[in-house]
């Protein structure tokens, strides 16, 4: 390749990262971490500007042990943050304990009529902000997602939420069963899962992850009029044996997806669901006591079953593995 002429050098020395459009650099600025977006700020007027534009505020976590940003030193700050940089673009929030307060909540409301996607961390929660005064609430979101505390109860909370939350699709709990020590300990029901359900009836995904409290009774009770859930995770919690499993899959017709993984699952209450009516594609049964007599009758039975994840079952064995269950995967 021929070297630059004299004049095509001397714009290339000229030309700086400055003189590109501010589309350019939003583009650029988009690929971005928000920790990162937040530094660039410091470095020009033009660039503070470019920094606070809302289009890259779309997405934010105020939880940095998860790559959030830290989050503002007071609820003022936040408050005038979310007005002032976010506004109609946000889509996406997640919210750690010192910012789930009424005067968030009211801005939010008022501010982002798209926000659409919401975490609330109680995890850490020793005490709750007064709720007393709270009287809007973001009212189109579609996912919400509570990370539950151990000794925290939300219903004074829940209570004021309840009715602007009917239009969430996907609702997650998660629990905090990664906390469980080697003694004994007394589990308390700290969010009443009926009453929330009760509210949130257009539920097509439901994700309850390490909830220690969680049983059969709560999943029987869930299932009744729900049935357009497709997807249910209850990953971690312990305490379900699969004796409501045959009437959530005769009540929720359209269940597709079955997370199971580490419950306290029987071998008995897996074989005696109907599955051979169920429109079940994808289960997951890792770390559950399951003997290969039910694997054979109940996988032979899963006519739709396109995804299965059985590791660490020790009744998944080679009787499993060559038993003829060919004819179950009909898309191979």
């Amino acid at each position: 390749m021929a070297p630059p002429s004299g004049r095509d050098f001397q714009a290339s020395v000229n030309t700086t990262i400055d003189k590109l459009q501010d589309k350019t650099l939003l583009h650029i600025f988009n690929f971005l971490e928000h920790t990162e977006i937040s530094r660039l700020a410091q470095v020009s007027r033009k660039w503070y500007g470019l920094a606070c534009n809302s289009q890259l505020w779309q997405n934010v976590s105020f939880r940095p042990e998860f790559a959030g940003i830290v989050a503002p030193p007071s609820i003022d700050k936040a408050v005038d943050l979310i007005g002032r940089r976010f506004g109609p673009q946000l889509k996406y929030i997640e919210l750690p304990i010192e910012h789930i307060c009424a005067p968030v909540f009211h801005e939010l409301a008022a501010k982002c009529p798209n926000l659409s996607h919401m975490v609330l961390d109680f995890s850490n929660a020793m005490q709750l902000h007064d709720f007393n005064d709270l009287n809007a609430f973001p009212a189109k979101l579609r996912t919400l997602c509570i990370c539950l505390s151990d000794v925290i109860f939300m219903e004074g909370f829940m209570r004021k939420i309840y009715n602007f939350i009917n239009s969430v699709e996907c609702l997650q709990l998660i629990g905090t069963y990664e906390r469980v020590t080697e003694e004994e300990e007394e589990v308390h029901e700290t969010l009443h899962i009926l009453k929330l359900k009760s509210h949130v009836p257009n539920l097509r995904v439901i994700n309850f992850f390490g909830v220690k409290f969680l049983d059969d009774n709560h999943i029987e009770a869930i299932s009744s009029n729900c049935v357009h859930l497709e997807c249910l995770c209850i990953k971690f919690c312990t305490k379900f044996t699969g004796s409501s499993l045959k009437i959530l899959l005769q009540r929720c017709r359209k269940l597709s997806c079955l997370l199971m993984e580490q419950t306290g699952l029987t071998s008995e209450a897996f074989r005696d669901v109907e599955w051979e009516k169920s429109r079940l594609s994808e289960l997951d049964i890792t770390s559950c006591e399951i003997t290969s007599e039910v694997l054979v009758n109940v996988l032979g039975r899963i006519k739709n079953l396109k995804w299965l994840c059985a590791g660490y079952v020790d009744g998944f064995n080679d009787h499993v593995s060559g038993a003829p269950l060919h004819w179950m995967f009909p898309s191979s």
